[in-house]
């Protein structure tokens, strides 16, 4: 008699696109495990990230460094929760693994560092070898968390983990069309919701939009997002009716999408408004930094045994990788801010 799993199994065979990734064809694991008689090897890694710490700390994470005292702005964690509901919608458009779309967009931002891009781009300059979020989440889900161990996922959702950054043709895609839309869903999420957030905070309106960018993609937040679904769906299954194995918008949407992503950067993530906002993030991670370089055995213990063995700039980075945004100023306080009563 088939187990639950098994027969989840034959309806991803019976239902799914030709050219979807199976749960049963998986790569595996680096680590063999037993198979669970429930779910499928990409649902044990949907959980295995929904239950693992680094998600739970996303919540405290910038998505972009705007002031979020309001209940409303994104956090890294809703955005991840988008990207997923997007990959999902364009997944099954498709005809495409669900569950393994769901794990690959839930841990795509697993290993963002504090104050968004900010910290990113502090942890980069300070490092040398450099610092990716993308590198860094497969650092985080293979060697940090379970206190080391790590999550042990399988190949398909590691590799659209790694290669869910970047926008340019040559930046590398996932080997899976299931990674490959997580990719975009990534773009479609943040370039909108960053759109409305920044209205929100009065830092953009409207009407500084280059009018044909709106025009092609829609005057609300859910038309352009409803837009560029639909218009990844028909593509991508056009594609794959010629026997072209790849995700993409089409050439003219692909396109606009640049164009109003390049004009985010411009405006609002590389803006002047946010430049004072952005360079107090930077100072603050730097002093942190700088404190734990000169004073490693301040870390907890977990941090401390990684500088033993790979050395002091991998645990430091990995220590402040980890943190969330509160945590980091909290940590600043701790360190240099004064107390109002001295014994």
């Amino acid at each position: 008699m088939d187990s639950i799993r098994e027969k989840i199994e034959k309806n991803e065979l019976a239902i799914l696109n030709r050219d979807a990734s199976l749960s049963a064809n998986s790569l595996g694991r680096e680590i063999v495990e037993k198979k669970d008689d429930i779910r499928t090897v990409y649902m044990v890694d949907r959980d295995r990230i929904i239950h693992s710490k680094a998600f739970r700390r996303l919540k405290h994470k910038t998505q972009v460094y705007i002031k979020t005292w309001g209940d409303h702005y994104r956090t890294r964690l809703t955005h991840t929760l988008e990207v997923a509901q997007i990959a999902k919608t364009i997944g099954k458009g498709i005809g495409l693994n669900e569950d393994l779309i769901e794990a690959i967009a839930l841990g795509h931002d697993i290993g963002h560092v504090p104050f968004a891009h900010n910290g990113e781009e502090v942890l980069n300059k300070l490092n040398i070898n450099g610092f990716k979020h993308n590198e860094n989440s497969i650092r985080v889900l293979t060697k940090i968390e379970k206190n080391g161990e790590g999550l042990n996922l399988t190949k398909e959702v590691l590799n659209g983990i790694l290669y869910h950054s970047g926008f340019s043709k040559s930046d590398g895609k996932s080997f899976t069309l299931e990674g490959q839309i997580v990719k975009y869903s990534d773009k479609i999420a943040y370039v909108n919701h960053d759109i409305d957030d920044s209205i929100r905070a009065k830092i953009l309106n409207m009407d500084q939009i280059p009018k044909n960018l709106i025009d092609s993609l829609g005057y609300t937040h859910g038309k352009r997002v409803d837009t560029l679904v639909k218009d990844c769906i028909y593509t991508t299954l056009n594609n794959l009716s010629i026997g072209r194995k790849e995700v993409t918008l089409s050439e003219n949407v692909e396109e606009t999408l640049g164009d109003l992503r390049s004009f985010m950067f411009r405006k609002v993530y590389k803006g002047e408004i946010l430049a004072i906002e952005r360079n107090k993030a930077k100072f603050v991670l730097e002093q942190v930094i700088n404190y734990f370089n000169k004073n490693p055995n301040k870390m907890p213990e977990f941090y401390q045994k990684i500088v033993e063995k790979e050395g002091l700039q991998v645990g430091v980075t990995d220590y402040i990788a980890g943190m969330s945004d509160d945590y980091c100023l909290w940590v600043f306080n701790e360190i240099y801010v004064p107390k109002f009563v001295i014994y």
